[in-house]
């Protein structure tokens, strides 16, 4: 798999910013960062709930 030098992502910077606008780009930011926030929390607790059932059994 080819890797993503300098000039492809500025492409796809602009064309990020063509789509969505100047504007949007920091919500959509925000956004991504509280989804993947959430999800490594969710296999956090995911993962500490069967440990906690296995000692009390």
């Amino acid at each position: 798999m080819p890797t993503l030098g300098p000039t492809e992502l500025i492409i796809i910077l602009v064309i990020v910013i063509l789509i969505f606008g100047v504007n949007k780009i920091p919500k959509l930011g925000k956004g991504l960062g509280e989804g993947i926030r959430n999800f490594k929390s969710s296999l956090k607790s995911g993962q500490e709930e069967p440990q906690s059932k296995e000692e009390k059994g």
